[in-house]
């Protein structure tokens, strides 16, 4: 208040300080080099001492680099998530009025932010914003959240209470090992308890929010798009400004080495949806895309299936009332209901259906292809009988073409980011030119051996394996015919096929072993084996966790069936 020198930049008089004692301006945010006088009356009356207030910038003072906080840098990566999400076509409410409410309830329950700490945790990692009229945060550095809602207002951020910039209150042994102010602290065991984040459950989130606003898009896709790289997961912390440095156990916590796995993103998204007490998600209809009816007529024209199967998964989905509002929309916190995988669950309808018509038991789905080539010889009005011999051959010739390329791209795969990571201003012209010699060296290496340059990365697509009704070779079975596999009973059509083999007679209990029934190759036909297969390139899942949701379906379509099995065992053993 007693600087009323005019801003250089905007010429006005509106000063605030920075932690390091310097004025800036709020108007523009343009800092100066002049300094607070600070009276001190402490030591000797009457006098005045002029101090200049450093703070504490040591990590500023050697290499450039500013203080922040690991929950800072998930918040960067969430914000570079949602914004591919956005570029991909998901609704832009999703990332101000969804993902940022979900994020602000999380810092606010983990006690990282918008909350009143004990006194006694002031000085483990983060500490308590508390209010003053003649101190700001640093203007160099983003306000939290602000990086997330670039439409909240600055003020609404003041009156949130936010991470204390100062690193004067942080304990030196903190910073020691990371770049972050509390990268050591982050990684305790003491602090597991607080469902710290990690990068898988960065997609956590997203796919969280995108169940919540109920977006066209699946777990399985949404993974699929992060390894095809059109969503950053994979050394993303590149992406971070130049002053957030990174080291020693920062690495540890943002690099990722590995793909992530369907099942981690999926438990973590429930364990946050409890976790954070939301309410119930909106529900699930039929007219949603996540529903089985119209998540089955997506992966049978994936799958290149005849279109009239559709008429049989929805029989399937009805009787056994996995299409019901309350069975599909999520209620956190309620363990009486079960988790379900959309996506998992839609293709295991699908083999339940191919197991009714076709047995798939490599014998009888044989006998049914010859009967069919035999009546389309002598075919001459209407579509073709569908053959599941031919359709087998068509779908595991491309099957095992982009299985090829899939498994080329993944040991092709660059681990190292592309942006040298150094540590100090020293080592930067060193690394720099290190990194510049490896690329140089590549590429002669390159050229030399005719290798061909990495093409850009392909649009996203929701299919992965296309097919076309215009081709005239015959590769499309979406409009074949069931006729030579149905009969009519009662005015309705039923399979020929009497017969049904289940899976497993009892399941398991999921809660102690994890899966319903276990599933071994060895045990059953080539031909159930290859659907599975199918549908696990697919969803890029393991085919156990398809052949989890057809035991359940099973055992719900067959139930009374089943209870009358048990019943007359039971009594023979008596």
């Amino acid at each position: 208040r007693d600087f009323n020198e005019r801003c250089a930049q905007c010429s006005e008089v509106n000063w605030g300080l920075t932690d390091g004692g310097r004025f800036y301006c709020r108007s523009c945010h343009n800092v100066t080099e002049r300094t607070r006088e600070v009276v001190n009356t402490d030591f000797i009356t009457n006098s005045r001492v002029q101090t200049i207030s450093k703070g504490s910038r040591k990590q500023e003072k050697n290499d450039g680099g500013c203080e922040w906080y690991i929950c800072e840098g998930f918040q960067l990566v969430l914000k570079k998530q949602v914004e591919a999400l956005e570029a991909l076509g998901v609704c832009p409410q999703m990332k101000d009025e969804i993902l940022c409410n979900f994020w602000r309830c999380y810092l606010q329950k983990s006690k990282q932010a918008y909350c009143k700490r004990p006194a006694g945790e002031t000085i483990k990692a983060l500490s308590v914003c508390e209010s003053s009229t003649d101190v700001d945060s640093d203007p160099e550095r983003p306000s939290l959240l602000h990086l997330l809602s670039l439409s909240e207002s600055e003020g609404d951020l003041q009156t949130d209470c936010s991470f204390a910039s100062s690193a004067s209150k942080v304990s030196e042994s903190t910073s020691v090992y990371s770049g972050s102010v509390d990268g050591s602290l982050y990684l305790m065991k003491n602090q597991k308890e607080k469902l710290n984040m990690t990068m898988p459950m960065t997609l956590s989130f997203c796919y969280m929010a995108l169940l919540w606003v109920r977006e066209p898009i699946t777990l399985s896709e949404l993974l699929r798009f992060v390894v095809e790289g059109h969503i950053p997961y994979l050394n993303v912390f590149q992406h971070f400004p130049e002053k957030m440095k990174l080291c020693g156990l920062d690495l540890k916590i943002f690099c990722v080495e590995s793909w992530p796995v369907y099942e981690e993103v999926f438990n973590k998204m429930h364990e946050l949806a409890a976790f954070l007490d939301l309410p119930r998600f909106p529900d699930i209809t039929e007219s949603c895309f996540l529903h089985p009816d119209m998540l089955c007529m997506k992966y049978l024209m994936e799958a290149n299936l005849p279109d009239e199967l559709h008429n049989w998964t929805c029989r399937v989905v009805k009787k056994i009332g996995i299409g019901e509002v309350d069975f599909l929309t999520l209620m956190p916190g309620n363990k009486s209901t079960r988790k379900v995988k959309y996506d998992v669950l839609a293709a295991a309808v699908i083999v339940v259906v191919l197991k009714l018509l076709f047995l798939l038991d490599d014998h009888y789905e044989w006998l049914l292809s010859e009967l069919a080539e035999e009546r389309n010889k002598n075919n001459t009005e209407g579509g073709p009988y569908f053959e599941f011999k031919k359709w087998y051959e068509v779908v595991k010739h491309s099957l095992d073409v982009e299985q090829k390329k899939l498994d080329e791209e993944r040991a092709k795969y660059l681990w190292r980011c592309e942006k040298p990571l150094f540590y100090s201003v020293k080592n930067k012209s060193k690394v720099l030119k290190r990194r510049q010699m490896v690329v140089n060296l590549q590429n002669q290496f390159g050229k030399l051996s005719g290798s061909v340059q990495r093409a850009e990365k392909p649009n996203p697509s929701s299919f992965q394996l296309s097919w076309s009704e215009e081709n005239t070779d015959g590769s499309c079975f979406h409009g074949h015919s069931l006729k030579g596999i149905l009969q009519e009973k009662c005015g309705v059509l039923t399979a020929m096929n009497p017969d049904y083999w289940l899976c497993t007679v009892k399941l398991c209990n999921e809660k102690l072993c994890g899966h319903l029934a276990h599933y071994r190759e060895v045990e059953f036909p080539q031909s159930y084996h290859f659907v599975l297969g199918l549908f696990s390139f697919l969803l890029r899942v393991q085919p156990s966790y398809i052949h989890d949701e057809v035991c359940m379906i099973e055992h719900k379509l067959f139930n009374k069936k089943l209870c009358k099995k048990l019943k007359y065992n039971t009594v023979l053993r008596k």
